[in-house]
């Protein structure tokens, strides 16, 4: 997924919210994957409205898929491969049907899989390398699935950032990097330039950032992604704060397309949206774009 200099490019939204609203129940350890089972067609059609609506990138329904997650479903190793990428293929196929744009394999982090929301406070208690462990067969298994990068995404702390740069660098394979943030901290707690710090001369990672963080910490987070010379990715949630034990999204929303000229000014190049943002707001954040003379669409 290249990044052109001068433009910039539309994600998409929350894919979980979507299919939600759809009427699906999304209450189960796997999360969206697991309509990669039940129901496929339905995350096709969310990544066709998101396409529809101007997003530029498509990201796939394995978040919080896991080899462990789909065992604990009585989904052997060989089956949960193919469900892995199933995820691109349906990405790709919507992506086929509207003759343009890319798909992003998601990478969640160690806590998502854990289902209680660990991903946004990190610090699991275990090492570098055995996060590396945990994480490396899901990864290869979507590196050679046919993505066009690989999102690490909503990434709490530098260490499980380290093992997952560390992966991409021996695979050789291009992907992003993005820290769930809390103010100017990873979740767990570390100096955003510390965590950025660890893309330093690792030329497979191809942009660097935040997402499923409140929109009120985006712009501050610019800065300090951006010293690292390489493009800059936003999309934060809505601002709805994830309550694990109550498994429910609560405060207000604060999301607006009426943001984006000012993380596009501070100089993110690819901006969407995390959890609780849908189609229209995605709509609305390419109209803003295109005012602004910077999206990808609009460039001649």
């Amino acid at each position: 997924m290249a990044v052109p200099e001068d433009t910039v490019l539309i994600g998409d939204g929350g894919l979980a919210t979507e299919l939600e609203a759809r009427g699906n129940d999304l209450s189960d350890p796997l999360w969206s994957a697991r309509l990669l089972v039940d129901a496929p067609a339905e995350i096709a059609a969310v990544h066709r409205a998101f396409f529809d609506a101007g997003a530029m990138y498509a990201t796939t329904a394995s978040y919080q898929a896991s080899f462990d997650g789909f065992a604990a479903r009585g989904i052997d190793r060989r089956h949960a491969v193919r469900l892995l990428r199933r995820s691109v293929e349906l990405a790709a196929a919507a992506r086929d049907e509207i003759g343009g744009g890319s798909v992003a394999a998601s990478i969640g982090p160690y806590g998502a899989a854990l289902a209680d929301g660990s991903e946004y406070r990190g610090r699991y208690g275990i090492s570098v390398t055995q996060l590396e462990s945990w994480h490396r067969p899901r990864l290869e298994v979507l590196a050679e699935a046919g993505a066009d990068v690989l999102a690490l995404e909503t990434v709490p702390d530098v260490d499980e950032a380290e093992a997952l740069v560390n992966l991409v660098r021996r695979l050789g394979v291009p992907a992003w990097l993005s820290y769930t943030i809390d103010g100017a901290h990873t979740r767990a707690g570390q100096p955003l330039a510390d965590a950025f710090a660890v893309v330093a001369g690792v030329p497979e990672i191809v942009a660097v950032g935040v997402n499923c963080c409140s929109p009120d910490d985006v712009l501050p987070a610019i800065s300090a992604a951006a010293e690292t010379g390489k493009p800059v990715i936003v999309y934060p949630n809505s601002g709805e704060r994830w309550d694990g034990s109550r498994r429910a999204w609560v405060g207000p929303s604060r999301f607006s397309a009426q943001l984006v000229p000012q993380w596009v000014s501070a100089g993110a190049r690819v901006v969407g949206g995390c959890c609780r943002v849908r189609p229209a707001d995605i709509a609305a954040v390419r109209r803003a774009c295109i005012q602004g003379g910077k999206s990808a669409e609009s460039a001649p």
